[in-house]
């Protein structure tokens, strides 16, 4: 778990790193993802090793969400006029993030054959 946990993270590293040190106008962690999936689309072994921690992160992943909303909840009065609007956006925006997920594991599944249940 260790080594998987170390390769995720040197992936990301080494994205903050180039991301830096070049000036490139991306995040070091999109382009740490972007360094894992090219490792994940050359390297069994690489997909092998990181897949459990993974998909532990993946089925927990509600949790990293409960102390930013817990944090934003705790500011709603200091947002004044601005509420609503926060509110709408955050709320139409963990519609739209809900279903592009649900699309592209469709999308994926359909790709790789894997039935999906309760598809059509």
């Amino acid at each position: 778990m260790i080594p998987a946990f170390l390769t995720i993270l040197l992936c990301q590293l080494t994205g903050e790193i180039v991301t830096r040190a070049s000036g490139l106008p991306v995040p070091g962690p999109v382009l740490g993802m972007a360094l894992m999936l090219a490792g994940l689309l050359v390297s069994a072994r690489l997909q092998a090793l990181v897949r459990p921690v993974t998909e532990g992160i993946l089925k927990n992943l509600l949790l990293l969400f409960v102390p930013a909303g817990v944090g934003a909840a705790g500011h709603i009065a200091t947002m004044g006029a601005n509420t609503v609007p926060v509110l709408v956006a955050v709320v139409a925006s963990t519609i739209l993030a809900i279903a592009a997920g649900a699309l592209t594991f469709r999308l994926v599944a359909r790709l790789t054959g894997t039935p999906v249940e309760g598809g059509r």
